[in-house]
This record gives C-alpha cells, structure tokens and sequence, in this order.
C-alpha cells in the first residue's frame, strides 16, 4: 500500500516509494495491482527501518492535531508492515494512550504489522491495538470500522480504481473534526551518483523513467480504472474536507553509507531491475548486472558514494 515504492512495487517508488511507509489497500491475496504483497515483507521491513525518522516526524505532527479527549481513535488503512503504526503507537503513548486500527487486505500484512506495534510498545495495553482485513476499494469499505480522529493512508490510494471515489470513502470515516491524512507523490527516491564508472551515466533517471511508465500502466490496467486529472489538494477538498494543505519529510541517509543503507539500495536496485529490465536497453541491462554482482569489482553495494534520499508528502484535510 503505504510506501511502498513495490517489484518492490513501489518501493522507492512510486512512491510506496521509500517515501517509504508502505501503505496498501489491496483485493485478497492478490490485489487491483496484481502484486503479491505478502512475498514483500522483508523489503517493507527494510523500508520501515530507513524510513523510522519520516515516520516519526509525521506522527508527532498528525497526532499532534487530534483535540484532548478520553482516547483518540487512528485508522492505519493499507498497513503494510507496521512502520507508520509503530509510530503512531509511539505517539499515542507519548499522550496517555489511544485505539489504532490497523487495515489491509493482506492478512500476512496485517499479522507482521499488529507484531510489530506489540514489540515496539513492550505490549503497553494503553494502545489498544486491532486488526480489520478490509479491501479499500469494495463497495462497503469502513462498514466494520470505528468513526476516527485520524485516517491515514499511505500509497495505497493511488492503487485503487478510482482514487477520488477512495479520498472521498475513507474522508467518510472521519468523526466532526478528524483529520485525513494521505501519503502521496513527494520525490522519488535517490541512491546513486550520476556518473557510475560502469554504462552510461544517468542510468538512474533512465531507471526513474522507466518506472513511471511502468505505473502508469499499472493504473490503465486496473479494471475500471478512472483518471484523476488533479493533485490530491483538490482531491481532498472534493471530498468534502476544510483547511486542506500539505507538507514533505524528508528521508535522508548520507553517503558514506552505513550497512544497512547498503543492503537497502542493492533491495533497491535489484527490485527496480526486476520491474523494468525487459524494458532496458542492453548496454542498461549489462551496467544493472555489474552492480548486482557482488563477487565483482563493480558492485554497488560495496560503494563508498552510494546513499538515500526522498522527500515524502502528506496531504490533509479536516472535516
């Protein structure tokens, strides 16, 4: 969902991109998207824990705006696997406690997601913690779902058929003054310099490029796929939301990069070659098996200038 970009459909990209906070809405086991969620979850996990410092920031400020009252209610819609919950949990304990319903329509999702919020809060019952496998795109989505201060969805709407009738849906789960908050667009993320020293330089952008098409594509295929000529603002306020603005984290890991920045841009790279290899030129497709081989001289792992950075935005509206 969120986020995801993911091949790793989205991860690093379109924006479930790191943007990271994978969040998906997505039909039983297989989803509108077609991908297999739940042979991801090491590559969410891996996203989760670059993304850890977006996440939190955005916590503190969409938690931040639910008024005092006895329990705050947060709907986590297209939970992936658990790093926004985390957050939101963290967040939660930080002002006494809160119900947090985690969504998805993969129930592998869900299980590693509801795990993770229980380790990350050492099983503290002031969060209350439940699951819903619900799809966002079926005709009754929310009917099982408790009216909430704060509806979050990252990546995942733009993976329904219709993503205006999927804003204005989940604005409809908002109580008198919640809030709804939505992860989308932002900046793909980055990890490579320009000039590799192996292929042609700019194969990242090549890579981005091909990306976005292959997204598009994804969108046109959806069946009963409808076109949103506009950004998520308008989106937003179609639904019916007030006071409807936006900002952007950023996820920035710098190079020299740490292990575990390694081993994300090698996810990175290989998810990115599988999704758009057949697509390549030869000369792309021979540079990508240089840097994935990691017994060679050129591999990309073992780079010193390798590194991370994305911005993630989050677009809101009041009800």
């Amino acid at each position: 969902m969120g986020s995801h970009s993911h091949g790793q459909a989205d991860t690093h990209g379109h924006q479930h991109s790191h943007g990271h906070g994978h969040g998906h809405s997505h039909g039983h086991g297989h989803t509108h998207d077609k991908i297999d969620w739940a042979t991801m979850i090491p590559d969410l996990q891996r996203d989760d824990a670059m993304s850890a410092e977006a996440s939190a920031e955005i916590a503190r400020r969409l938690i931040g705006l639910i008024p005092a009252r006895t329990e705050p209610v947060v709907l986590d819609i297209g939970a992936g696997a658990g790093g926004q919950s985390v957050a939101f949990a963290h967040e939660l304990l930080a002002r006494g406690g809160g119900r947090l319903v985690l969504v998805d329509a993969v129930p592998e999702l869900l299980e590693v997601a509801q795990q993770a919020v229980k380790v990350a809060t050492a099983g503290d019952d002031r969060v209350r913690v439940e699951t819903v496998l619900a799809d966002a795109a079926a005709p009754d989505f929310g009917a099982e779902l408790p009216a909430a201060d704060l509806v979050w969805a990252s990546r995942s709407v733009h993976h329904l058929p219709d993503q205006q009738a999927g804003t204005t849906r989940l604005a409809g789960l908002l109580r008198p003054g919640g809030w709804l908050a939505l992860a989308e667009g932002g900046l793909p993320v980055r990890c490579l310099p320009w000039d590799l020293g192996v292929g042609a330089p700019g194969l990242q952008d090549r890579l981005l490029g091909l990306r976005d098409a292959g997204f598009a594509q994804m969108r046109a295929e959806i069946t009963d796929s409808t076109p949103m000529p506009y950004g998520w603002n308008v989106a937003l306020g179609n639904a019916g939301l007030e006071a409807v603005t936006s900002f952007s984290v950023l996820t920035d890991h710098p190079a020299p990069p740490a292990p575990a920045v390694r081993d994300s841009v090698v996810a990175w790279l290989t998810g990115l070659s599988e999704r758009v290899g057949d697509r390549l030129g030869e000369e792309d497709r021979a540079t990508l098996a240089a840097l994935l081989d990691a017994d060679a001289e050129t591999y990309v792992g073992a780079r010193e200038d390798i590194y991370i950075l994305g911005a993630t935005t989050v677009f809101l509206g009041h009800r």
